[in-house]
């Protein structure tokens, strides 16, 4: 493998700043500062120096920080130059040390390098950039104890309990004799169950670090003139939608953030659904139906003074009529049923979760129930308050724990019913790798190259 070269990029925010920071790693770093700065900085002191040009003429002047491999945060040799943040000048200073012989650093390399030298895991790393994309004080908490190590250390200690009984079982293959007294072991099955306990315990908390971080992706679909527009802007809090009586308002997708008590809702107000000649507006329904394919949750806006005779006493029954509506839904999309304009027939706000689909009844213009749709999407969401220990998770965090966790449940089935010593060992083998992708220790390059080529230029 070729020795590292020296990288360098821009660390700061794009635009016109204050302060300007150029983030070099690598080998050379020593004496590209020579050349840029006259002299290298001493360790980990921050000096007040010119940045010079070819000709030995000020480029700019401002801070200079020198950290000597290993103790970085990409474990090689870094420097760091904060200068004044204008653009023009910042990228004199960058072109100078690519002049010098650095190269250009790619999306996440200095963060991809930190990770390849054992500075951070692969969950610590990718916790770098959920700090810098949280869109809420609670996935920003989350993010950074994920950052220090807190998500890691509850992976690494179940595959510290997977390794445990593989020892276990494995010594008992290499000696059949004692075959029996390690079925028959209380400590066996008492670490087993211990080991279930734990995966269920760590999926519900990834689970609630997911939401923290990706947030619920939710359409608001129906008939025109429904109330969807409405009932964005009284969830969103602004006029983000033209409401008008005219029905087909909305043409294409408009979508809106919120924020429910940490957990990111994601909203797209969709086109009415009907049958139209209208090729602009057709387009529109075209598009709604498409993204209704990809949501978490369909909110299904019901116009309830034209849909009940009396909402107040709506029941099953009365929805027979909707049917062919909900047939032209997504299948597999889960769907809530919203009866809006209840204030028009006289109906009470209220939530029957207990109907399939649920249903919930409000009204959009007097916002009379509109509590009620926001605990609603966090209930299906299966969102809980956010705790002090809670730690921000991927959607592959997730799936790598799924997959770790049945086949440990295998494993236990194929020891119970059968004695399989064989089969129990290599299902807690396979259950130990997929653990180890959470953390990197087994990664294919393509998922490096995925999750690193998502962050930006410097980090």
């Amino acid at each position: 493998m070729a020795p590292p070269d020296t990288i360098a990029a821009i660390a700061s925010a794009s635009g016109r700043g204050a302060v300007g920071v150029i983030r070099l790693s690598g080998p050379e770093v020593p004496r590209l500062a020579m050349a840029m700065l006259g002299d290298l900085p001493a360790p980990r002191t921050a000096k007040l120096a010119r940045f010079l040009d070819a000709n030995g003429q000020s480029l700019d002047q401002g801070l200079a920080l020198y950290f000597p491999a290993p103790a970085s945060f990409t474990g090689e040799e870094v420097l760091e130059l904060q200068g004044h943040g204008g653009t023009q000048v910042l990228d004199l200073v960058l072109r100078r040390l690519l002049e010098l012989g650095a190269r250009m650093a790619r999306p996440g390399e200095f963060t991809e390098r930190a990770f390849l030298n054992g500075k951070i895991d692969l969950s610590q790393a990718e916790a770098i950039a959920d700090l810098i994309d949280a869109g809420s004080a609670a996935a920003a908490k989350a993010a950074v104890r994920s950052l220090q190590g807190d998500f890691s250390a509850r992976v690494q200690a179940l595959k510290a309990q997977l390794i445990a009984l593989r020892i276990q079982v494995e010594a008992a293959i290499d000696f059949p004799d004692e075959e029996i007294d390690f079925l028959a072991d209380p400590e066996v099955i008492r670490r087993i169950t211990q080991l279930h306990n734990d995966f269920d315990s760590l999926m519900l908390a990834a689970h609630q670090g997911s939401l923290l971080r990706d947030g619920l992706h939710v359409v608001i679909a129906g008939k025109p003139n429904a109330g969807k527009s409405s009932l964005l802007n009284k969830l969103a809090g602004d006029e983000i939608a033209i409401v008008t009586d005219t029905p087909g308002t909305t043409r294409d997708l408009l979508r809106q953030q919120i924020n429910l008590d940490g957990l990111p809702i994601h909203i797209v107000d969709t086109a009415g659904l009907r049958t139209t000649v209208d090729q602009v507006e057709a387009e529109g329904i075209r598009r709604a139906r498409s993204e209704m394919t990809q949501a978490d949750r369909v909110l299904y806006i019901v116009d309830a003074s034209a849909s009940l005779a009396n909402a107040q006493a709506a029941s099953a029954d009365d929805l027979s009529r909707l049917n062919p509506e909900l047939a032209l839904l997504p299948s597999g999309v889960p769907v809530s049923l919203v009866f809006n304009k209840i204030d028009l027939v006289g109906g009470r706000a209220r939530v029957e979760e207990s109907l399939t689909p649920p249903r919930v009844y409000l009204s959009a213009r007097s916002g009379e129930g509109i509590d009620l749709l926001r605990a609603h999407l966090k209930l299906v969401a299966g969102f809980k308050e956010p705790e002090a220990g809670l730690f921000v998770s991927r959607r592959r965090h997730l799936e790598a724990l799924r997959r770790a966790r049945d086949l440990s449940v295998n494993a236990a089935g194929a020891l119970s019913n059968c004695g399989a010593f064989e089969l129990f060992a290599e299902d807690l083998r396979l259950a130990q790798c997929a653990l180890s992708e959470i953390t990197g220790e087994f990664s294919s390059d393509d998922l490096l190259g995925e999750i690193f080529g998502n962050f930006c230029i410097g980090k």
